[in-house]
């Protein structure tokens, strides 16, 4: 869910002038059309994407970073999109995206466009730093496409959440389970509810994964390929797996890396979510404790954790950092940890984070957490938040809502059982029973008629489990899966046998033996 938000910030001023682009809602005013159906069928052709040469914008704000020395071209680019494909003639919305291309590439196959997840993830921005770290046959082959889903980033961005609320979201109690805790729960999720259906009201169902999946064979088409090759990561997989199932015979190769189970219902997979960051704690403080320099966290960092809980919620802890005013609640740690497990390279940032933050200073665990929720030093935010929880309740079926005394059993359930991360999971399962919009639920996915599709699992994966992975395998016709045996989110391209697989797929459509495993170091 993290993203480089300064990155996207200075592409504003370039998205403006590529074209005068109308905003979400005046568009939707302009149409007078309500909420797009997942059986609506397009039946006009794509728009052309109107490409800019963006080298003067991009390379500066990359400049020092590892990969940067590559030889590499950057375009913005700008196309237009039906808001409803129950009416693909009338009123539309612009799509932002950045294409990079190799001045190495040789006997190009065609576009590889990419999805980094969320959802509420900036693809223009993954493809941006996916070129300095894929492998460069890839890039020798491939364009890099990276796009903004509807509502994201630069593409007619969701803008419904106050900073200041989503400060408070941040700062809540991370593990609620007294009556108290739990209604200031409720109140934040319905107030982020009620400013959302206030400000985009039918527009707001608009939102949603099969309507994106839609604009992405848009993409397809203008890009001029005849099929798509996909590369998606996390929430990225259920965006492909739709693609798929819409369009099968427009796969050409598509690789969904850390799939969100397609079997689980909220409840299932909220509580498949909390034993995963539960499972991800342990091996962080199995690492700590066993580093030759010693653990900054003793020989015990899940107490640590907890005895830095209760000190936060007792008394917040200020910060170092010049001009910071703000202090660190328990939510604010919570967030911290949670955004460190994502990625095994962040495990030393957090250790010494947290233990700087027992001693009263804050300043590492809000570099964590602010990183993963999209804040900039300005106090303003991406729209990462508002994305995240729009497209999600879009996708959600109204009968799979929870209510809150549901919400209040498992929430005291799951904190014995999970006792860092139990009850505020539970508690997640109550933000789309708030949300007031239209749904268009996701299909049952098995893309009959599909070309091999790859799907990659990570057995220390806390934030999509390996099993979401195994279904997602096991449910599409032509699943074939890969597991790493490794820790993190995501895998792909973090180690050889992975990539080697991986790149091999995709440039030569060699596909790997159905459930190859490959070892955490190999």
């Amino acid at each position: 869910m993290r993203s480089r938000s300064t990155l996207l910030v200075a592409l504003v001023g370039l998205l403006l002038v590529l074209t005068g682009c109308q905003s979400f809602t005046d568009s939707m005013t302009a149409s007078g059309t309500a909420a797009a159906s997942s059986s609506a069928k397009p039946t006009e052709k794509a728009a052309p994407i109107k490409w800019s040469d963006c080298n003067e914008q991009i390379k500066p704000l990359i400049a020092g970073q590892a990969g940067a020395d590559r030889p590499l071209s950057f375009e913005c680019g700008r196309t237009e999109v039906p808001i409803s494909y129950k009416e693909p003639d009338g009123a539309t919305l612009p799509l932002f995206l950045v294409r990079v291309k190799s001045a190495n590439q040789t006997n190009r196959i065609g576009s590889l466009v990419i999805n980094p997840g969320g959802p509420g993830g900036s693809g223009a921005d993954a493809a941006i730093g996916l070129a300095l770290t894929m492998p460069e046959d890839v890039l020798n082959r491939f364009d890099l496409v990276g796009f903004d889903p509807r509502g994201v980033g630069l593409s007619t961005p969701i803008e419904c959440i106050p900073a200041d609320l989503k400060d408070k979201l941040i700062a809540a109690e991370p593990r609620p389970t007294t009556d108290a805790q739990l209604d200031d729960a409720f109140s934040l999720a319905d107030q982020v509810a009620k400013g959302c259906a206030d400000k985009y009201g039918e527009a707001l169902g608009s939102f949603d994964t099969v309507d994106t999946a839609r604009d992405m064979d848009r993409i397809r088409e203008a890009l001029g390929d005849q099929q798509l090759t996909y590369l998606g990561y996390s929430y990225g997989t259920t965006l492909g797996s739709t693609y798929a199932e819409l369009f099968p015979k427009n796969v050409r190769a598509a690789v969904l890396d850390g799939a969100v189970d397609p079997d689980k219902d909220p409840v299932a997979d909220a509580e498949a979510s909390a034993q995963g960051f539960e499972s991800g704690f342990d091996a962080f403080a199995q690492n700590c404790v066993g580093l030759v320099s010693g653990c900054p966290l003793g020989a015990n960092p899940r107490q640590f954790v907890y005895d830095l809980l209760t000190q936060a919620g007792t008394t917040p802890i200020p910060s170092a950092k010049q001009g910071e005013t703000r202090t660190a609640t328990a939510g604010v740690v919570m967030t911290a940890v949670q955004a460190a497990l994502y990625d095994q390279d962040s495990w030393a940032q957090l250790a010494q984070a947290l233990a700087a933050a027992q001693k009263g200073d804050s300043q590492g665990v809000f570099a964590l957490a602010d990183s993963y929720s999209g804040r900039l030093d300005d106090g303003t935010y991406s729209n990462l938040f508002d994305a995240n929880i729009a497209i999600n309740c879009a996708d959600q079926s109204t009968r799979e809502d929870v209510t809150k005394s549901k919400v209040t059993s498992l929430a005291q359930d799951w904190s014995q059982k999970y006792p860092l991360f139990g009850a505020g999971s539970a508690v997640s399962l109550y933000t789309c029973s708030a949300w007031k919009a239209d749904r268009t639920p996701l299909p049952e996915r098995d893309a009959a008629g599909a070309a091999p599709i790859l799907v990659v699992g990570n057995s220390g994966d806390p934030v999509t489990p390996l099993p979401g992975a195994v279904d997602m395998a096991k449910d599409l016709d032509s699943g074939v899966l890969l597991t790493w045996q490794g820790q993190g989110h995501t895998s792909y391209p973090k180690t050889p046998c992975v990539t080697t697989a991986v790149d091999a797929y995709l440039i030569d459509l060699t596909v790997p033996q159905d459930g190859l495993t490959c070892p955490a170091s190999g």
